[in-house]
């Protein structure tokens, strides 16, 4: 089973060593650069002077590539004339001791190592990489770049070839590794459905069984329990749907309280919230904000003290058009101050920022945001056990589902998969957050709120002489996936980066390097 390759610079005395044994089985064993030795281990040489960069398969190492400036290089003993190769102002490094285990070669793994050195080089101001290129790999040297400056070196079971790549020839390099990239390891920041690792994917692979059976029975009851020690919620219930169908179950049981409410709306996802009231029935007072202008606490308790009515609130937690995050603690307060019962649609913000529901009388989410696996399950957490109403259309009748849990045919594989999702640490968002924020700031992107907004999405605002739809397509043409395509995004010329699944930060630095290229190149279109 494979899983998401991991790129580093070696730090760990268990890194080293693998790098030690994969350097034997490379230079001693494949090709007959060094004698064998008892020990199965290479250290190079130049060891204490080396940074690796590797390629890790979760704890295993299976690939490395090896950076050195400091002179003599290994190329000196070859070419004792090496710098008359060299221009005068150029800072070189030497490359070395580039390896991929041999079960990892149909990857782009190779490529992802280059890039990988490639930025780690020119962040040190590094304008020039020398290689000694084996025979085999000439041809993929030089479509990434990297060009013979000199005959042929070493012996005839271990030939070598003298390359240069410069800065100049970094930037034709770099847009072929996107082009390799694009079409063998794209790369999603949708917020649905979500990038996942091949152990959660391929969960959903395993055989279905009836939703009737004593293993299903148990995954449901399991999965249910997790969900409530997640969010501190007395109860929750899985159905097959989407967040639209959690929103109106909930819908159906605010129609159950009777009186008028009040819903929250400065985005599109609040107006969806006014939508679901509105088909259900339900009457209702709003407070109506522009599209990320934000709605206090002060406004909202001044709203209940002049509607004595109102016996509910509506919100989304997190308004995934702008990444906007209500403050929810601050909200269940006012909720209890008032005596309202509180509806909170969480879809967007479980999973990625801190969900507490112990005073929330009810909340939708769904499988396939933040959590992180496929979509496909609506769930509804409760605080008080529902009955069953012969008023509600029954698969929307939430009383049935807590009297039986599964009244309908369910998806096995589905639950089975959100369960793997469950069991597995959760992983914080707010560095990989802080970070994409940072990238963008860096490029001059006007970027939607701060860090007080959701840590599972951010919305850019793409300047006026931009069109956003030509921006994705560009991303998506270089197998980088991010949200533009809905109607909401295209009115407002934006584009949404989510982390919401399996996103990692050499991911976040392939998008950032996209989007300063593309901006660069719109730019100078622009000028002419």
């Amino acid at each position: 089973m494979t899983h998401k390759i991991d790129y580093k610079v070696a730090s760990t005395d268990e890194e080293f060593e693998q790098i030690e044994l994969l350097n034997y089985e490379t230079f001693v064993e494949e090709i007959p650069q060094h004698e064998q030795n008892r020990t199965r281990r290479l250290k190079d040489k130049f060891h204490n002077e080396n940074t690796y960069i590797i390629a890790k398969n979760k704890e295993e190492v299976v690939g490395m590539i090896a950076v050195r400036a400091k002179r003599p290089f290994s190329l000196d003993d070859k070419l004792p004339n090496l710098d008359d190769y060299l221009q005068k102002d150029e800072a070189p490094c030497e490359i070395r001791l580039l390896s991929v285990k041999k079960d990892y070669r149909k990857r782009t793994i190779f490529f992802g190592l280059i890039d990988q050195l490639a930025n780690y080089c020119l962040a040190r101001k590094f304008n020039a990489a020398l290689i000694s290129g084996t025979e085999r790999e000439l041809a993929l040297y030089k479509k990434l770049g990297f060009q013979s400056f000199a005959k042929p070196v070493g012996t005839e079971s271990a030939l070598y070839h003298p390359m240069k790549l410069t800065k100049d020839k970094f930037v034709q390099a770099n847009q072929a590794y996107h082009r390799i990239m694009a079409r063998y390891e794209p790369v999603s920041f949708l917020s649905g459905p979500v990038p996942m690792d091949d152990e959660i994917a391929q969960a959903l692979a395993v055989s279905p069984i009836s939703h009737r059976s004593g293993l299903f029975k148990k995954d449901m009851s399991d999965v249910q329990s997790k969900l409530c020690q997640k969010t501190k919620a007395a109860c929750a219930s899985i159905v097959v749907g989407t967040g639209t169908l959690a929103n109106d179950i909930v819908a159906q049981q605010i129609k159950q309280k009777k009186g008028k409410g009040l819903i929250l709306s400065n985005g599109e996802f609040g107006e969806r919230l006014i939508n679901h009231a509105k088909r259900a029935g339900l009457s209702f007072h709003t407070i109506r904000k522009a599209w990320n202008d934000p709605i206090s606490i002060d406004e909202i308790k001044s709203f209940l003290q002049n509607a004595p009515d109102v016996r509910w609130i509506w919100t989304v937690h997190c308004e995934t058009s702008t990444g906007y995050l209500f403050d929810l603690k601050a909200i269940t307060g006012t909720a209890k101050e008032f005596g309202v019962y509180l509806f909170v649609d969480a879809c967007s913000s479980l999973g990625v920022d801190e969900v507490d529901l112990e005073d929330v009388y009810m909340a939708s989410s769904v499988s396939g945001k933040g959590l992180g696996a496929f979509p496909g399950l609506a769930i509804v957490f409760y605080q008080e056990q529902p009955k069953p109403h012969s008023s509600i259309p029954r698969y929307l009748d939430l009383g049935l589902y807590a009297s039986y849990a599964t009244p309908f045919t369910h998806s096995s594989n589905s639950l089975y998969v959100l369960k793997k999702v469950l069991e597995r640490k959760e992983k914080s968002k707010i560095e990989l957050m802080a970070s994409l924020r940072a990238a963008l700031a860096d490029q001059d992107w006007t970027v939607l709120g701060d860090d007080t907004y959701s840590n599972g999405i951010v919305t850019i605002a793409v300047p006026d002489h931009l069109s956003s739809i030509r921006l994705g397509d560009r991303l998506k043409k270089q197998g980088i996936y991010v949200n533009y395509e809905s109607r909401y995004l295209n009115r407002m010329n934006w584009i949404q980066v989510a982390l919401m699944g399996d996103v990692t930060p050499v991911d976040i630095a392939r998008l950032a390097n996209a989007l300063d290229r593309l901006k660069l190149s719109q730019m100078k279109k622009v000028s002419l």
